[in-house]
């Protein structure tokens, strides 16, 4: 089963993860994946106003496409946050509207904000009245006792009218009272046929469904009935999965490259990075989940776990623990 020809940059995506999707696993997952569409870890508003821009906002040009996920709710403030992203040259800026956790919740953020539609669409409108670039949404299919169908259809209905044209929907509930925001990530039941439904009355929107993917098979099934699919957790564990994206969903047959290789490659990285301060530890701990379900993948990962944040750690870390797998 492959898709013959892409239509959608967006196709396979990987989902912002906080402290995970930084700069160095993005790169890193870039190596793998020519096509995937990358989004950053969520970032505050303040911390782009009011922190160290660069810190947040540097990548590199090998990293595109990639979006930045901002979290807020106040629509000067994100608007001006947009027109940064514009200026670094980001390809998108999506705003959350699907984290559940109380922190994010007392920030006027995340899924909560899936009971203020109209308040989006205010964001989006200002956004986009400062900025070329799409502004999407990520978001929930509702949360707590809504009806999920109905507060589903009523959010797409107001944002879209914004100019919002893209809605990267977790196809769960989020439970803000209650669960805790890993168990919003499992136990809220899936409702894939809600989103496809989605997608059949709003054709003229681009869907992309996120939530408990874990193959690209199942990525490919779900592309039967959307625009794109979202793999998150799946994708940071596994990472090599994504050897089979270009292949199979953006139908560009190149070169597949071993688990050696990509690393190989990612040295080069590695140093160049270490030449400018950074540590060992905050690029290693992206490759743990590479030789997943091959033979030596535990003593890899240990090796590792062991050595990198060692003082004056470097390259041979990485040598000597690819010397453990098969």
């Amino acid at each position: 089963m492959q898709i013959s020809s892409p239509s959608s940059s967006h196709r396979f995506c990987v989902a912002p993860m906080l402290d995970w999707t930084d700069r160095h696993e993005r790169y890193f997952l870039r190596l793998i994946s020519r096509h995937a569409y990358l989004y950053t870890e969520m970032v505050t508003t303040g911390a782009l106003i009011y922190g160290n821009r660069d810190r947040y906002l540097q990548f590199s040009e090998q990293e595109q496409p990639i979006a930045l996920q901002l979290g807020g709710s106040d629509s000067k403030a994100l608007a001006e946050c947009a027109k940064m992203a514009e200026d670094y040259g980001y390809n998108e800026v999506n705003i959350n509207v699907g984290c559940p956790s109380e922190r994010v919740q007392k920030g006027a953020f995340g899924a909560c904000l899936m009971a203020e539609p109209e308040l989006i669409a205010d964001c989006v409108d200002a956004m986009r009245a400062e900025v070329k670039i799409p502004i999407t949404v990520k978001n929930r299919i509702g949360i707590d006792e809504q009806d999920e169908a109905q507060s589903l259809r009523q959010f797409i209905n107001v944002v879209s009218k914004s100019g919002c044209e893209t809605f990267i929907i977790h196809a769960r509930k989020a439970w803000l009272k209650g669960l805790s925001p890993k168990e919003n990530r499992d136990v809220p039941p899936l409702n894939y046929d809600l989103v496809y439904q989605i997608k059949r009355d709003y054709p003229h929107l681009k869907i992309i469904i996120n939530g408990g993917i874990k193959t690209i098979q199942s990525s490919l099934e779900h592309l039967q009935h959307v625009d794109g699919v979202m793999l998150g957790r799946e994708v940071y564990h596994n990472p090599y999965l994504m050897m089979q994206v270009d292949g199979n969903i953006y139908a560009d047959e190149g070169k597949v490259l071993s688990r050696k290789q990509i690393l190989e490659q990612y040295f080069s990285y590695i140093e160049q990075q270490m030449g400018q301060g950074v540590y060992l530890k905050q690029m290693s701990r992206h490759l743990l989940g590479l030789f997943q379900g091959q033979p030596g993948a535990k003593a890899w990962r240990r090796y590792i776990s062991e050595n990198a944040h060692k003082e004056g750690a470097g390259i041979e870390v990485l040598q000597q623990a690819m010397e453990k797998v098969g």
